[in-house]
């Protein structure tokens, strides 16, 4: 019996020893980000720009797997049932890690399924018609939208994502209706306004740098407290007559549910040396990202914050009896 004890002891410890180096030597391949949107979109690019970063300082490469679908669930579910061994991220927004736990009944737990890695930063929304929209400002826009109740159409990136409820929002404050045209992610909603196909859309700031800088779409309001540096002239919706106005789209790394705490750990600590990194700040800034506090940058803080967002739209989406396919 001492003889078996003393065996069964020596094995945990050589498992301990076992995940410690594991741990001590990651990453020793390659790393999947998986997005849960088309390539194309404000966290695609994001992703990208990231992983580039996170290649750099951990010495692996970081694939982008982008798996759209159902406001982003399909690519969170995807996190959720992939190895937890640190060679699978999930990057996400407040709408696929958040609302949609409000909005469909999902196969997973978005608060205990995937263990948080950092909260990266928020962005808030823009308001962009297309080109030919008859209105050139936002008191003019509201006031074709009152003229043409229920004749305009508005792209957004799924059904209950962050775009549909600012959305909603914003016809409750102007007492406006229009339809909502539900997109696999983004960058097809983009390319439908481009095309003139819908008539306008609300949606992260950082989704329409390259259309603005071509003056392909019409910007009529900023849905932050102050202007965007990259595109001082847009003005805020408190500036051009929707006061109080206000939305944002919050980013964030998380790796599935009994990821060992050493990567984590690991992960956690080059993130915060990647945003600290003033080319980093730079570029953040330039697509509209506002960086969170380093106080707020660890994993404990990304989870207390998910749990109260959570707290804060899950009722409201229930009160607005959204139905999903």
């Amino acid at each position: 019996m001492r003889k078996l004890v003393a065996a069964l002891i020596a094995a945990l410890i050589g498992l301990a020893w076992g995940g410690l180096a594991v741990a001590q030597d990651y990453p020793v391949r390659p790393i999947t980000m998986i997005v849960p949107f088309p390539a194309g979109g404000a966290t695609d690019t994001l992703a990208r720009f990231l992983g580039d970063r996170l290649r750099a300082i951990l010495g692996q490469p970081v694939i982008i797997e982008n798996v759209g679908g159902a406001a982003g669930s399909i690519g969170v579910g995807r996190a959720v049932r992939s190895s937890a061994d640190g060679y699978n991220l999930s990057i996400g927004t407040s709408t696929t890690h958040v609302l949609t736990g409000g909005l469909y009944k999902l196969p997973f737990d978005l608060l205990t399924d995937l263990d948080p890695i950092i909260l990266i930063g928020s962005e808030p929304l823009l308001i962009v018609g297309k080109k030919s929209l008859p209105a050139d400002d936002m008191n003019g826009l509201i006031a074709w939208l009152t003229d043409n109740p229920d004749k305009a159409s508005v792209g957004i990136a799924g059904v209950g994502a962050t775009g549909h409820l600012t959305g909603i929002s914003f016809q409750r404050a102007t007492g406006t209706k229009f339809q909502f045209v539900p997109y696999r992610g983004n960058g097809p909603a983009m390319q439908n306004l481009l095309a003139e196909q819908i008539d306008f859309m609300i949606e992260p700031s950082s989704n329409f740098k390259a259309l603005l800088g071509a003056g392909s779409v019409k910007p009529f309001a900023v849905t932050g407290r102050t202007r965007l540096p990259s595109s001082p002239d847009i003005p805020t919706a408190d500036e051009a007559g929707l006061p109080g106005f206000f939305a944002s789209l919050w980013y964030g790394l998380w790796v599935p549910k009994g990821t060992p705490k050493n990567i984590i750990a690991k992960l956690s600590a080059t993130m915060v040396q990647v945003l600290a990194d003033p080319s980093v700040k730079q570029r953040l800034g330039e697509l509209g990202i506002e960086i969170t506090p380093l106080a707020q940058q660890s994993p404990e803080a990304l989870l207390a914050f998910q749990r109260a967002e959570a707290e804060r739209w899950w009722p409201i989406i229930k009160a607005s009896n959204l139905k999903v396919e």
